[in-house]
């Protein structure tokens, strides 16, 4: 069970993906938004202030996006008003990934599927992490699957993500590799961001936190958390050369977060279009290289269709984990 796990987490990431885009010209949004579906200080709190910032940096933009924090419904709240309230709306985007997916792989915005909004493009892949407090006694992630399987009620664990979402799931992928057969014993709290989930873990309520390494750094760069573990194929470079895998610590699990944006299902053709080159450009840049490399994020390159079909496939494959270990039927 733990290698299907594994094989259906490597093909949800995507991770070998890549293709390109047709441009659109002439196209500029009056007064670019993009919405953020959870608090301040998460990964998709990240995904909009960057490339917003980043947009008006290269010119592509030439105003200062808004950037509007929605929290609720682990995105339910965000999907529901942009095509209840917001459908024809030219100038939103939203950030979104795998998490996303995840929720509409599993039916949790109900009466919504991914068809009622247009995908837009990746700008990049965001391995999953297992961290801790600093002055926590945990040193590896072992000892933290040890100390779960001897008394589950004695680790919680907090993510971003709702119950059953992407945060979640990678702890159960991680706890399936490591023999713990009934995964549904790990205690997993949800909070509204990895931001919240982090202060949590500070504070004392819980003993780990599971996310994203983009949303982690800010809290590893002031010391705050250590990373025990990254859930990647191998060790990052750069900064993050220190952190080590799970896998080398004898955890065979691999978790990544894809990171992109989608739009009202009602834009017009000529905005679509626009939105997808623009993001298109600003992932070809320099400057969105060294952002990446910053950041922890992993190449994904996808625009348009192509990127419309690897979320299908995204939602295929995250359905097919979630009935693996019980969430869905």
């Amino acid at each position: 069970m733990a290698f299907k796990l594994m094989r259906a987490a490597a093909a949800a990431a995507g991770l070998t993906l890549a293709a390109g885009a047709g441009f659109a010209q002439g196209f500029m949004p009056e007064n670019p938004e993009c919405i953020a579906p959870a608090n301040p200080g998460g990964g998709w709190d990240f995904t909009c202030r960057q490339v917003g910032k980043s947009l008006q940096d290269l010119g592509l933009i030439d105003t200062t996006m808004q950037v509007v924090n929605l929290a609720g419904g682990g995105g339910g709240v965000a999907f529901a008003e942009v095509i209840n309230k917001r459908n024809d709306n030219n100038n939103l985007i939203v950030a979104a990934s795998s998490a996303t997916a995840t929720r509409l792989a599993q039916n949790a915005f109900p009466g919504n599927t991914m068809d009622q909004v247009r995908w837009l493009a990746s700008v990049g892949a965001d391995y999953g992490v297992v961290a801790v407090a600093k002055d926590s006694a945990v040193q590896t992630l072992p000892e933290l699957l040890d100390m779960i399987k001897a008394d589950p009620t004695s680790i919680s664990i907090a993510g971003g993500s709702a119950v059953g979402g992407w945060d979640h799931l990678k702890v159960l992928i991680a706890a399936n590799a490591y023999g713990i057969d009934d995964v549904r014993a790990v205690k997993y709290i949800a909070f509204d961001g990895g931001g919240e989930a982090v202060t949590q873990l500070l504070a004392g309520s819980v003993q780990a936190f599971t996310g994203d390494l983009s949303e982690a750094k800010g809290f590893v760069d002031s010391g705050d958390i250590r990373v025990i573990a990254v859930l990647a194929p191998e060790r990052l470079s750069g900064d993050f050369a220190d952190l080590p895998t799970a896998r080398e610590q004898g955890v065979d699990a691999i978790g990544a977060n894809w990171r992109g944006f989608y739009a009202p299902g009602g834009m017009s053709d000529e905005a679509y279009d626009g939105w997808v080159e623009k993001i298109a450009a600003l992932y070809a840049s320099d400057e969105w290289k060294a952002v990446m490399e910053a950041n922890g994020l992993a190449p994904l390159d996808l625009q348009g269709a192509d990127f419309e079909a690897f979320v299908a496939n995204s939602v295929s494959q995250i359905q097919a984990i979630s009935r693996e270990i019980g969430i869905i039927k």
